[in-house]
């Protein structure tokens, strides 16, 4: 027989349902089955409760989905305030692409939400605060947060879509390509062999020399 004073204690172990914790659950739901498997039902079965019960933590799918982008922003490291706008925006482009791999589901919606929680604006104000010490003007500044922005979301989703993840997969992959590519594509045929299957390639280098043409090609004060 199971003491009620012990079965009190029991339940009372279970952290209190709350936002964060909604928000949380919801996330790894995304990051296992994408944005669709993202579900007012799924998430309270995730937390063992009734799903009538986040409602009192949340005002529905919407909200939770600002919670989630305004999350995955907390997650890329603010750009350091320093006289190098170019570095800061470098480094802020990696932490942005390292939380987008972690997220795949966010790409989509990063800049969709019409009520951006704190992380969110705290993120984009910070990279205009650096990007206008740098000497940018407001045009300017906006111009080139779009333009970077366009790059690194649109690296993610090429990147997450290609038939490979880590070099055993790569060579199996050119290697197909180059068997039938050869004769009838002799361009594909010298781009894969004179590149792709070089040891020391990486796909991920590509993400840096296209950073570094756009980076390199911004200037403060025009526009």
């Amino acid at each position: 027989m199971v003491d009620k004073g012990t079965a009190r204690r029991g339940k009372s172990t279970r952290p209190p349902l709350s936002r964060e914790r909604v928000i949380a659950t919801a996330m790894t739901l995304a990051d296992e089955k994408g944005e669709a498997g993202v579900t007012m039902r799924a998430i309270a079965a995730g937390l063992g409760v009734e799903a009538m019960s986040l409602y009192n933590h949340v005002a529905g799918r919407d909200d939770i989905l600002d919670g989630m982008v305004d999350a995955v922003f907390a997650e890329i490291d603010l750009p350091a305030t320093t006289s190098d706008w170019k570095n800061a925006m470098r480094e802020r482009a990696d932490s942005t692409r390292a939380a987008l791999g972690r997220h795949r589901w966010a790409v989509g919606l990063m800049d969709s939400r019409s009520h951006p929680g704190p992380a969110t604006l705290r993120h984009h104000d910070a990279v205009l605060g650096v990007l206008r010490a740098g000497g940018f003007s407001v045009a300017m500044a906006a111009h080139a947060f779009s333009v970077i922005d366009s790059y690194i979301y649109g690296f993610v989703l090429q990147e997450s879509s290609l038939p490979f993840t880590n070099r055993a997969e790569l060579d199996e992959v050119a290697t197909g390509i180059l068997r039938e590519a050869t004769d009838a594509y002799p361009h594909l045929a010298e781009l894969v062999a004179d590149h792709a299957l070089r040891p020391e390639y990486s796909y991920a280098d590509e993400f840096d020399f296209g950073l570094s043409l756009i980076l390199d090609a911004l200037h403060p004060g025009e526009g």
